[in-house]
């Protein structure tokens, strides 16, 4: 039921098809995320129209409200959302362990407490499997510790080696044949232990390999030697999925690399604050000088909100605190994230993708 086809190789960069019960999907990909089973500001049929092949929601959000049975009772998070595609949940794991004083870490699992109301809740490596069958997504992700950055090395061991076990647990728990379960390496930027716990969770055989505990505040030098370290010891056969990395120039380097798939809030988190990216760069639309700038976001792009808007009527819409301003923004970056997607798997495929890239850095200034 779960297959990764890999179509082509351009140094580390692959070309693939993961293949899921709610369709097939061309690697690499970007999945928007749906957090709390909605990409903000956006109905399904315009992440559709940006050509999102698959989103991502939260255990954690989705756990704590509407709650897990109510999803189930709906008939799964995909007629819950009115999303036919493929849905991949987060186990939470990063939630709360960003709560820090809230939460306590044993072997048993994490014990935290509800950023809402403050009552007192308890995540295994077992019901977390538990919640996320109940919620019917496509592909599911093991517990594990997202070690903080900086942390020193024996913190940083133990911590793995404990999601390693954790993950184990998740895998005895895994009952459903049509749900994937992808596991999850960690280690801190100790290249060492990425090398181990890409191992060590490569040997568990699951139906895709994450890289975790990136993107946390390290230097993107840093990220990317941990994703040298990691990468080259999971298997050609499986998807690998770079969690929470989502700027334009970390996934061309993480496709670089190896990577398959990413996921990313900042697209419709910047949206929100008034700024556009683009293939050149972030464009801070809100600025005053582009008041009367009545060219689109970017020229070449094909999302609505460049066929149809300038930059000068987005900035009044930012200014004036109208949804519609976000709304476009959002389609307009998750829109240009994809299409970045297409046009590196098409240089791929063609062989070409070490040009492109150089292209691409010549252009982008972050």
């Amino acid at each position: 039921m779960f297959e990764y086809t890999l179509e082509k190789q351009d140094g580390e960069a692959r070309a693939g098809v993961f293949s899921t019960p709610h369709g097939d999907i061309k690697t690499p990909v970007f999945m928007p995320v749906g957090t709390q089973a909605t990409v903000k500001a956006m109905t399904a049929d315009q992440v559709k129209d940006a050509a999102a092949q698959i989103i991502l929601a939260n255990t954690y959000h989705l756990y704590l409200r509407p709650g897990h049975e109510l999803i189930r009772e709906a008939g799964g998070l995909h007629k819950f959302m009115n999303w036919n595609g493929p849905i991949l949940t987060d186990s939470g794991g990063f939630q709360v362990f960003s709560l820090s004083k809230l939460r306590d870490i044993s072997e048993e699992g994490a014990v935290f407490r509800s950023h809402l109301d403050g009552s007192k809740h308890l995540f295994t490596p077992e019901n977390v499997v538990e919640i996320q069958e109940a919620l019917g997504s496509d592909i599911m992700m093991v517990l594990d510790e997202c070690t903080p950055y900086p942390a020193d090395f024996e913190y940083t061991k133990n911590s793995m080696e404990m999601t390693h076990r954790w993950a184990q647990r998740a895998r005895d728990m895994k009952e459903r044949d049509d749900q994937a379960l992808f596991g999850i390496v960690q280690g801190g930027m100790y290249p060492e232990l990425r090398k181990a716990s890409a191992q060590a969770i490569a040997g568990m055989d699951f139906e895709g390999n994450a890289i975790g505990g990136l993107s946390v505040g390290e230097p993107k030098h840093m990220m990317y030697e941990m994703l040298e370290a990691a990468v080259p010891r999971l298997p050609q056969t499986k998807p690998r999925y770079l969690m929470g990395v989502g700027s334009m120039d970390a996934l061309v380097e993480g496709v670089a690399r190896g990577v398959d798939m990413f996921d990313c809030v900042l697209q419709t988190r910047v949206a929100r604050n008034g700024t556009a990216l683009t293939r050149t760069g972030k464009l801070v639309v809100r600025n005053q000088e582009y008041a009367r700038d009545f060219r689109p976001i970017e020229e070449d792009c094909d999302c609505y909100a460049c066929k149809n808007h300038t930059r000068a009527y987005i900035r009044h819409l930012v200014k004036t605190n109208e949804i519609l301003g976000s709304v476009l923004l959002s389609i307009h970056n998750v829109r240009t994230t994809i299409r970045l997607m297409e046009e590196i798997r098409q240089n791929i495929l063609e062989g070409t993708f070490a040009a492109f890239r150089k292209e691409f850095d010549a252009a982008y200034e972050e």
